[in-house]
């Protein structure tokens, strides 16, 4: 019941209705409660605040959901997005989206330099449509936002066929090792370091996925003179390597030694992007409830396609395609170590690394700041801190 009412205030704020005092008071009462919301995109520590203050973050966000709503509906829909009702739109951005634009506005504000946001999150997960609700949000904010890609780094075409040569397995684009990381790292460098007195252009990378038939290839560069928040996005990003003894079992669909082989590998050139992981000042980590979402949300859109007319793999040609990702670096092996929920004793995981024997540990990583978790309709339902 209680939770009705909440919708209903909040649907209210977004039409730009009055509220009643027994409606400003839930709505406190609300922000306060210590419950599975997603409060925990607060910085601040709420219960320590005065009734003054917290009556200007309901004031904040409430001035946010009026002047963002309509234009994010639209993205929802371009997106191709379902909602169960298109209300949910205000409460989704109440809960999630304008919490998350205050928490890096607050952040950047904080470090007093652009911050670098890392976004990890598979196909389907919501990456690109973050970004773009993100941009509109932190425009109302008054700060400037820039998002990009793993895929921009992706060597070019020539460069990928030549790695094609060497190794066979490398089928498609994706995987460790097909990116171009000193390219990453002089970018990077440049939005971090920008002196806001003197800007200079920046050469952002940018990629075509269409050309060579699919294959893609680099496109003319976009000029940008910096952000205040750049998110860095993609499949892997902030993916540390596992142990090798991580690999001693098989695990679907890495089932023969080739298999394997393959996995390793990609494990460990997962070292070479380390550099660039230094760089993120924190990671957001878009988890889906189960990890094989993303077969399913790649056959449904793939299906989508070829009912437009257009031409399409195969639902054979899509698996092979999803289970390839997998084998390079299984969801089941990575995430876990990566959020801190697996068990020591996992077989799975392997033994814990060995600092002394493993240089890598030693990095300032930065820590997993937040975890969304991801439902079937590519939502986010639960928000925690690992």
């Amino acid at each position: 019941m209680i939770e009705n009412q909440l919708i209903r205030i909040i649907e209210l704020i977004g039409y730009g209705d009055c509220l009643s005092e027994q409606d400003e008071n839930l709505l406190k009462q609300d922000l306060l409660a210590t419950n599975n919301r997603l409060q925990f995109l607060d910085s601040k520590d709420l219960c320590a605040l005065e009734v003054g203050e917290i009556d200007a973050i309901i004031h904040q966000r409430s001035y946010l959901l009026q002047l963002a709503c309509s234009e994010i509906s639209q993205v929802i829909t371009k997106q191709n997005i379902q909602l169960d009702h298109p209300s949910d739109v205000f409460t989704l951005l109440w809960y999630y989206w304008i919490p998350l634009a205050q928490k890096l506005a607050d952040q950047q504000q904080k470090l007093g330099r652009p911050l670098i946001q890392g976004l990890l999150g598979g196909q389907g997960t919501g990456k690109t449509t973050l970004g773009i609700i993100l941009n509109i949000l932190l425009k109302h904010l008054g700060k400037t936002f820039l998002s990009i890609s793993l895929d921009d780094l992706y060597k070019t075409y020539a460069d990928r066929q030549k790695l094609r040569e060497r190794r066979p397995d490398l089928i498609w684009r994706g995987p460790p090792n097909t990116h171009d990381v000193d390219l990453g790292l002089q970018v990077l460098q440049q939005l971090r370091d920008r002196n806001p007195e003197q800007l200079q252009p920046i050469a952002i990378p940018r990629f075509d996925k269409s050309l060579h038939n699919g294959a893609g290839d680099r496109i003319d560069p976009e000029i940008s003179y910096g952000a205040d928040i750049v998110l860095f996005e993609g499949w892997f990003v902030g993916i540390r390597p596992l142990p090798i003894s991580a690999f001693r079992n098989f695990i679907p669909p890495i089932l023969s030694e080739s298999d394997r082989e393959f996995a390793l590998e990609c494990n460990a050139n997962l070292y070479n992007y380390l550099p660039l992981w230094d760089y993120l000042d924190s990671l957001i980590v878009l988890v889906p409830e189960d990890y094989q979402y993303s077969l399913q949300w790649r056959l449904e859109a793939e299906h989508k396609l070829i009912a437009s007319g257009k031409t399409g793999m195969s639902d054979r040609e899509i698996t092979q395609f999803v289970e390839y990702f997998w084998k390079a670096l299984h969801p089941e092996l990575f995430l876990p170590r990566l959020l801190g929920t697996h068990a020591t004793s996992d077989p799975l995981l392997g033994d814990p690394i060995n600092p002394i024997n493993s240089d890598h540990i030693n990095r300032a990583y930065p820590t997993v700041d937040l975890a969304i978790e991801i439902s079937r309709s590519h939502l986010p339902k639960r928000i925690y801190r690992p």
